[in-house]
Order: C-alpha cells, then sequence, then structure tokens
C-alpha cells in the first residue's frame, strides 16, 4: 500500500470512529465517514470496505497492541514467567484502560439490540486474540514445567480477575479513573505474584 493510501486508509478510520461514538453505529452512513475523511466514497469501500470492516479494522489495531511481543522468549524460569506475566499484565491495563477502547466498549453496549456485530467485532477482533495471547503463554509455562497442570482457559480468567477485578465496571460507568501507570504496573506485578503462589509448582 503506497504512503499516500495508507495516510487515506488511517483517516478514513479516524472519522468511522468519531461517527460512530457521535450517531451509533447504525445511524453513521459511509457518506459521512467519507466526508470527515475527504476522501470520495469509491476511495472509502476500496481502502477499507463498508461499516463492518472500518469497525473490525478500528478494533483489530488495538487487540493486536494486547498481545505480548512476538520476540518474548518462552520463559524457562519462575522470573522469567513472572516477567511475562507483568508486562502483559501492564499492557492489557494499558489498552483497556484507554479513553477511546473505554467509548468503543461503552458503544457497543448501547447499540447492542441495534447493531449486535460492535459487540462482536470487539469479541473476534480484541478479546480472542488477547486471551490466546496469555494462553499460549501459559501453555510454554506449563510445558516448561513451571506451572501445576490446570485447564489453561480457567487459570487465564483466573489471572484476569486477579489483574483487574472490577475495575472496568467502574471506569465504564464513569465513576473511577483509569490507573495511572505506575499503578498498572503495580497491579500487573501483584497479580504476577498472587497467580504463582496459585498455581507454580
Amino acid at each position: 500500500m503506497s504512503s499516500d493510501a495508507g495516510d487515506k486508509r488511517r483517516r478514513i478510520l479516524a472519522a468511522a470512529m468519531e461517527t460512530f461514538m457521535e450517531h451509533g453505529f447504525a445511524a453513521a452512513t459511509t457518506l459521512e465517514i467519507a466526508t470527515r475523511a475527504k476522501v470520495s466514497k469509491r476511495e472509502l469501500y476500496a481502502l477499507v470496505g463498508n461499516k463492518e470492516a472500518m469497525l473490525a479494522a478500528c478494533v483489530a489495531g488495538r487487540g493486536r497492541r494486547m498481545s505480548l511481543p512476538a520476540d518474548l522468549p518462552a520463559p524457562t524460569d519462575i522470573a522469567g514467567l513472572r516477567s511475562a506475566l507483568r508486562l502483559y499484565g501492564a499492557t492489557l491495563l494499558h489498552e483497556v484502560t484507554d479513553p477511546k477502547v473505554l467509548a468503543v466498549f461503552r458503544l457497543a453496549i448501547s447499540e447492542l439490540r441495534r447493531s449486535p456485530r460492535v459487540a462482536e467485532s470487539i469479541d473476534e477482533q480484541g478479546r480472542k486474540p488477547a486471551r490466546a495471547a496469555l494462553e499460549s503463554l501459559l501453555r510454554s509455562a506449563c510445558a516448561a514445567k513451571l506451572l501445576k497442570d490446570e485447564d489453561l482457559a480457567a487459570m487465564a480468567s483466573h489471572y484476569r480477575g486477579l489483574l483487574s477485578g472490577d475495575l472496568y465496571v467502574w471506569l465504564l460507568l464513569g465513576i473511577e479513573k483509569a490507573p495511572a501507570a505506575k499503578d498498572m504496573e503495580r497491579r500487573a506485578a501483584e497479580a504476577a505474584d498472587r497467580f504463582l503462589a496459585l498455581y507454580g509448582r
């Protein structure tokens, strides 16, 4: 993709999210998105696609950021596993507490009846890849005999509970503010330590 096409695609996705937030997914039109992005509707469809494709692309970008680095080595000892869990936890908290991500979650909730595709897109492009990254880390740790042989999905769910508790509920309601970076790192460290106390060999 040329730099000009890449720039237009970024403008389209930014305009799409602005329009979805302002009008809701169902009421947003491709004409308004194209107008905001300063592209033709033809370019919009050629570079991104329909509204569902735009939403999926926006969410997928965030979903990729919730994964562990591709070059992160598989843990071979408890210290390496603790470090990887801390990195994953801090990354996940940073992404899901971002105001734009919270806005997408709120959009999915408000549009659930009219446009269930919003929630489905978050699940497919955001939640599932993030869960897969954690389960892959835990699978490597089990193979290295660092963790007890347990149900990976259950362990991953328990880890996420230790990491965030009910924080997201209060963030979505606007009652609490997103933690500062140092507080996210503290949460991630505490979650890793508690998780390893439960499941570590």
